[in-house]
């Protein structure tokens, strides 16, 4: 299968914009730079300031565009607004997303992002392709039978996400076409360097990894 990473714009930490054939998609949109279209639809998977910024949310917000997002979150905006939680399936502005489970389990993580706050990521179709976003989590065993062409997954480490070789195991177990690398480089001080991609690659082979440039510069 031919998967197209190039219709995705990474801005910093988790922040993505799908630019497809008659439609514009945000997952996390923070840090928004350059040239923004206007969001048909935008996934947020929970309520931490570097996920959910409404500020950049305004900049692209439309009318009509549909905001799905966790309960907690759902509850803060107005609108087109559709809440899930960890095993909910939506359609929203004609994509197909499944929420799934997202939350640490490691000690010393726990409280960070924990299970009772029904905290998500998400599982998209997009023109024939399906898509794993994340959000910040840990390897669940619940996630290991999950299938994707794509799997976006956070590798920071640093107290709030797995690090890039817990999230090497994931992809491994996973096993989509693509594993591309996020929440890392320094966006938020103890979220991971620029280096931790290189690792990532290294223990997740066999799969392959694709390596996005963010639109913000990596801080040192």
């Amino acid at each position: 299968m031919l998967i197209v990473l190039d219709r995705f714009t990474w801005y910093q930490q988790s922040a993505y914009r799908w630019a497809g054939d008659g439609l514009t998609a945000y997952i996390d949109p923070w840090g928004l730079a350059g040239e923004l279209g206007p969001a048909d639809v935008i996934f947020i998977t929970h309520a931490h300031f570097d996920h959910y910024s409404p500020d950049d949310i305004g900049r692209i917000r439309k009318d009509g565009t549909v905001i799905v997002a966790p309960h907690d979150v759902a509850g803060d905006l107005t609108g087109e607004v559709r809440p899930v939680a960890p095993g909910d399936t939506v359609e929203a502005a004609g994509v197909r997303a499944q929420a799934l489970p997202a939350y640490n389990i490691v000690e010393g993580r726990e409280q960070n992002h924990p299970r009772s706050s029904g905290w998500v990521g998400y599982l998209l179709e997009l023109e024939g392709t399906t898509y794993y976003h994340a959000g910040d989590t840990d390897h669940l065993p619940e996630l290991e039978d999950l299938r994707a062409n794509v799997a976006f997954l956070p590798i920071g480490g640093s107290g709030y996400t797995m690090d890039a070789s817990e999230a090497a195991a994931l992809a491994k177990a996973i096993a989509p076409d693509v594993a591309v690398p996020m929440h890392y480089g320094g966006f938020v001080e103890g979220c991971g360097a620029q280096g931790d991609a290189e690792r990532f690659t290294r223990e997740a082979a066999p799969v392959t990894v694709g390596i996005l440039d963010p639109e913000n510069p990596f801080r040192a």
